[in-house]
């Protein structure tokens, strides 16, 4: 029996606009997939690999699959006078937007080495960012029917903090999870986050009153990642 292969190799992108990075996203999503293939008619199997890739986005704003153009409420026009890309991508979830402040985790795994369950999956990430968010005395949770982090769930000041977004395909991932943490919230003024009106968005910097260093977010996001997935980073 193939032996499971828990062990997430860690890419730093650095800053990185999103179509550079889907290239980069792609190149691993397909290495896994052909290993997986390959596995199928061989006799000598081999483990497949993942990786955890982690970037900041120059300005841009996504739609996925599902997604409705009416929630972007910039023209093409005014995309370029301010600088911002748009992309329609092959995720799940509606319209986003990813710049600068923002930290974007991008899982690329086999769930064959861990758990073939999508559900499981996104309620994985969704809990390692409410864990880290947790030792920042932020008590975040989720919003029954709307993926993502939240705060103040079921009352008028309802605000997401972390939205998500994957696709899978013979059990691997792609895309995931963009957390603000000192994230320019005025770039969502262009948008209707995730296509849900009368709910804002937030940041860790906006509750806390303070820039959060961003390397120290990520050790805590790896440490809860490695905890719940029972994985290994390595770089």
């Amino acid at each position: 029996m193939l032996k499971k292969n828990k062990n997430i190799k860690v890419v730093e992108l650095g800053n990185k606009s999103f179509i550079d990075a889907l290239l980069i996203q792609e190149n691993y999503f397909n290495k896994i997939i052909d290993t997986k293939r390959s596995n199928r008619k061989s006799e000598n199997k081999i483990s497949t690999q993942n990786f955890m890739l982690w970037v900041e986005h120059k300005p841009v704003i996504t739609i996925g699959k599902s997604g409705k153009g009416k929630n972007l409420l910039l023209n093409k026009n005014e995309l370029i006078e301010k600088e911002i890309d748009y992309y329609q991508t092959n995720r799940g979830g509606d319209i986003t937007f990813h710049g600068p402040g923002q930290i974007v985790g991008y899982p690329i795994l086999d769930l064959d080495n861990f758990f073939t369950d999508i559900h499981k999956y996104l309620r994985f990430l969704e809990e390692l960012v409410i864990l880290t968010l947790k030792e920042y005395n932020l008590n975040c949770e989720r919003s029954q029917g709307e993926t993502g982090v939240w705060l103040d769930v079921g009352t008028p000041f309802a605000r997401k903090i972390c939205a998500m977004g994957v696709k899978a395909s013979r059990w691997v991932t792609m895309h995931g999870f963009a957390l603000n943490v000192n994230t320019d919230l005025s770039y969502f003024d262009y948008i209707v986050p995730c296509g849900i009106k009368g709910k804002g968005v937030t940041s860790m910097e906006n509750e806390l009153g303070k820039k959060i260093p961003f390397n120290e977010v990520k050790e805590k996001l790896t440490k809860h990642f490695e905890c719940l997935f029972e994985a290994n980073f390595s770089r």
